[in-house]
């Protein structure tokens, strides 16, 4: 925590006789005083978590913070437990870099405190373009770090990982996972900053649940990736409970946000060291890319759990289609009269060929079971007592879910 600033905010607060916050320009807490008296939910939460969870930031945003220069007062907001606050915007040559906070119930501060408060943001200025400076440096080289792990170059990647253990950023060499988040915008919508900051926050609120020293993270493309150190080791969590950690969270962060529709999160295989990392990346990515395609998979999709889609999703479309794998399959996708012959197809595939398991699982009757697979050959020109018919006829249907061509409301 910046001296500079802890003095600052502590000298403001005691002139006008109420708390303080500060957030920077992303509405993570940078520094705050002594809190007495009135207190709310939500700077409650903003203390103990270091930031402000999206719902606020969206809400204070929609009032135009982010576009003031001068004081503004924002109402209460009962839905979110927020009272009345004054809001300082802190600029630095017209650069926002942040905000003073003040809970102002029935709006005691008066215009002599306002103006304390606003001279006082020159120094604050200053000192909150110096702390931002600094932690962005910090942050940008290890986001660099990571970035470059994730290299082509083997002998690059070596040398980063040489250079985290000796500053100290990883503790040791050792098993790495991969783990990718990505989240899935609402249909005609597109992911806006407060997606974002969420997505941020909770990737470095999960580092810090593993232990910063054994996981980094970065905001790449247009996913969140996790890198986490260690294998099964006692008392450290695993990649597998660290994915779970991170799709709780990004489900409670992205709940009342109306660009995010769901979340994906893809968990690569181990790798022997950090300078392998990329490949496991790899892995995690395919999986999230399978998991936003096919919503039946679940929140988290794990490489090792894929069966032939890590097949199917390494093979380039113009190289492998429907068409080219069972022409007759593709027929009876262009017609939608037939998803309940494909569905029950899929689960005769699916269940080995056993009959009566696949009546139960679709709660048929074996009659008609055996007349919906009587169609299936005939309308696509197959014998479903030959193996590689059916192996043939499984790949294409899998294929088809893949490429969106098939997608039953199962």
């Amino acid at each position: 925590m910046n001296l500079e600033l802890q003095r600052i905010v502590d000298t403001m607060a005691a002139r006008v006789g109420r708390p303080a916050l500060i957030e920077d320009r992303r509405h993570r807490v940078v520094v705050y005083s002594e809190h007495t008296g009135t207190m709310d939910d939500v700077r409650r939460t903003s203390i103990l978590r270091r930031h402000t969870t999206p719902e606020v930031i969206s809400w204070f945003r929609d009032i135009g913070i982010m576009k003031a220069r001068a004081p503004v007062r924002t109402p209460a907001c009962p839905e979110l437990d927020l009272l009345p606050r004054l809001c300082v915007p802190i600029v630095h040559r017209d650069l926002l870099l942040g905000f003073v906070w003040f809970i102002d119930v029935e709006g005691g501060m008066s215009d002599a405190d306002i103006d304390v408060v606003t001279r006082a943001t020159g120094d604050l200025s200053f000192a909150l373009y110096r702390e931002n400076l600094l932690g962005e440096l910090a942050s940008q080289r290890e986001a660099e770090a990571a970035r470059t792990l994730l290299a082509d170059n083997p002998e690059t990647r070596d040398e980063v990982a040489r250079s985290l253990l000796a500053d100290g950023v990883v503790t040791f060499d050792g098993p790495a996972t991969a783990v990718v988040a990505q989240l899935v915008p609402a249909r005609g919508q597109v992911l806006d900053e407060v997606a974002w900051i969420a997505l941020e926050q909770v990737l470095v609120a999960t580092r810090r649940w593993i232990g910063v020293h054994e996981a980094l993270h970065l905001l790449r493309h247009d996913q969140g990736v996790l890198l986490i150190r260690g294998g099964q080791v006692a008392g450290r969590p695993s990649a597998e409970a660290a994915a779970g950690y991170l799709s709780e969270a990004l489900e409670a962060a992205i709940r009342n946000l109306a660009s995010v529709a769901r979340v994906v999160v893809g968990v690569g295989a181990p790798r022997p060291r950090l300078a392998d990392a990329v490949h496991s990346y790899d892995e995690a990515l395919q999986s999230v890319r399978v998991g936003v395609r096919l919503a039946g998979l679940g929140r988290i999709v794990a490489w090792a759990d894929l069966g032939v889609y890590r097949t199917l999703s390494q093979m380039d479309g113009r190289h492998l289609d429907v068409a080219g794998v069972h022409p007759g399959l593709h027929r009876l996708l262009g017609d939608e009269a037939n998803q309940a012959l494909l569905e029950t197809l899929e689960a005769y595939l699916d269940l080995a060929g056993n009959a009566h398991a696949t009546a139960e699982r679709l709660r048929l009757h074996r009659t008609t079971l055996y007349y919906r697979l009587h169609r299936v050959e005939q309308l696509a020109e197959t014998d479903l007592k030959d193996g590689n018919e059916r192996l043939c006829l499984h790949l294409a249907l899998k294929l088809a879910r893949l490429s969106g061509q098939y997608g039953p409301g199962s």
